[in-house]
């Protein structure tokens, strides 16, 4: 019976990943709470569980403490007789321990089924906690998942992205999270962004996402070797999903242009992203450490006669072209908003005949 038993573990382990160690940790709690089951004795701490891989063995025992004789013995759970002690260790003498070997046959079929639950809860715990730790470690990253399903009611697209050792596992894309106009049709297949992998009340939790900026840095560094390598740095990305993006980049190496490298030949590299992102523009700029350059990149495409940072270091004033200022400002403004979430600085843009 306990070489099945063991058996049945080792097969656990090989199914699902669950280490042989923690669920005989579970079973030794579970057969500790079918004993407080049994006994009545929920505060019992006495109790402890010794299993033994190589002879494929799990007894039980109780420690109580010696005391001289009958009438010593204030708390039978934990306090024993020296005379009855020795029946169970010949050695044993007053004042010292002695453990006691339980007969798990005992325990009735409530405290079995108290142990059962302890059990399941452990085996769903491990599961939970695998992956939990699976994906913790591609947060920030780019998975590709399965569209299974939406739901109508909250507008909630369940993103199948192989959670866990049996490949199962669904994560929701909110509203929030999904690219405005996109559309999602069970069986397609779409790269998300993992924005965060938290622990939940019902299991671990992944939120992932088709508008955080994150997704299209994770892209460009997939599509661009030079910024894989490190030779091209993304110094900082704004982004309002599914219209447009910018994007500032710098090469270490001054016979690299970070510009040319993420466009790629013929804008062979650039253009794949913008097809993943559903026609989102993007303006790739290079980045500087001189502010007003900086700014002037960012807000492109249109022309800067002159920037100015403010004494606050945090502010500027931009001065364009007449004709230029309303691509400055873009469509409702989105230019210079971009621009300003890009640079971090507010940016002020007058046009020139009012300089």
């Amino acid at each position: 019976m306990n070489a099945e038993f063991f058996d049945a573990i080792a097969d656990i382990e090989r199914e699902k990943g669950i280490p042989s160690s923690y669920m005989l940790e579970r079973i030794g709690l579970a057969l500790i709470a079918a004993y407080r089951k049994g006994t009545g004795e929920s505060e019992a701490e006495n109790v402890f569980v010794v299993p033994d891989t190589v002879k494929k063995t799990i007894r039980m025992y109780v420690r109580k403490t010696i005391v001289p004789t009958d009438e010593d013995v204030y708390d039978p759970e934990i306090e024993i007789s020296l005379d009855e002690a020795l029946t169970f260790d010949p050695s044993a003498k007053a004042s010292e321990f002695v453990d006691i070997d339980i007969d798990t046959r005992q325990f009735g079929r409530i405290a079995a089924q108290t142990a059962k639950q302890v059990i399941i809860q452990g085996i769903r715990e491990a599961e939970r906690g695998m992956v939990l730790q699976e994906y913790s470690s591609k947060e920030h990253e780019i998975i590709t998942g399965t569209v299974m399903r939406t739901d109508s009611r909250n507008g909630n697209v369940y993103i199948n992205i192989g959670a866990g050792k049996d490949g199962h596992g669904d994560a929701a894309l909110l509203p929030g999270e999904q690219m405005p106009g996109e559309t999602y049709n069970d069986g397609d297949h779409v790269k998300v962004y993992v924005v965060e992998v938290r622990s939940g009340t019902r299991g671990p939790q992944i939120v992932i996402s088709r508008t955080h900026p994150g997704l299209v840095k994770r892209l460009f560094e997939l599509e661009v070797p030079e910024i894989h390598s490190g030779v091209v740095e993304i110094k900082s990305i704004s982004r309002e999903a599914g219209s447009r993006t910018k994007l500032a980049v710098y090469a270490s190496d001054g016979d690299v242009d970070p510009i040319g490298a993420c466009v790629g030949p013929r804008g062979s590299r650039v253009e794949k992203i913008v097809d993943e992102l559903r026609g989102e523009k993007i303006d790739i700029i290079k980045y500087s450490d001189d502010p007003a350059e900086y700014i002037a990149a960012a807000l492109a495409p249109s022309d800067v006669t002159a920037v100015t940072v403010l004494e606050d270091g945090k502010s500027c004033r931009v001065i364009v072209p007449d004709d230029q200022l309303s691509l400055a400002i873009g469509r409702e403004g989105q230019n210079a908003r971009l621009a300003a979430r890009l640079t971090g600085f507010k940016i002020d843009i007058k046009p020139l005949s009012q300089a």
